[in-house]
């Protein structure tokens, strides 16, 4: 299921680097998802998650933004 707003409706693999600020969309206006591009304050929705993680690693975000687990996917898209 697709949420009302541009999000997707499966997850998108990242590569995520150490020590690095990510800026999670949670609007789904953004053209660069996962990652938010300032779309939100135009259609004044929701503000970014900002997140990083320790160690560099692969995962999969969440673009239908329904999951429980943000920025990840936790399968709710299903």
């Amino acid at each position: 299921m697709v949420n009302n707003k541009r999000g997707g409706d499966t997850p998108i693999q990242c590569d995520l680097e150490a020590n690095k600020n990510y800026a999670w969309c949670t609007c789904g206006h953004s053209e660069n998802q996962p990652f938010c591009n300032g779309s939100h304050k135009a259609a004044k929705a929701t503000t970014p998650i900002v997140f990083s993680v320790e160690e560099a690693k692969t995962v999969y975000l969440c673009t239908c933004k329904q999951t429980k687990n943000p920025p990840y996917c936790d399968g709710s898209h299903h």
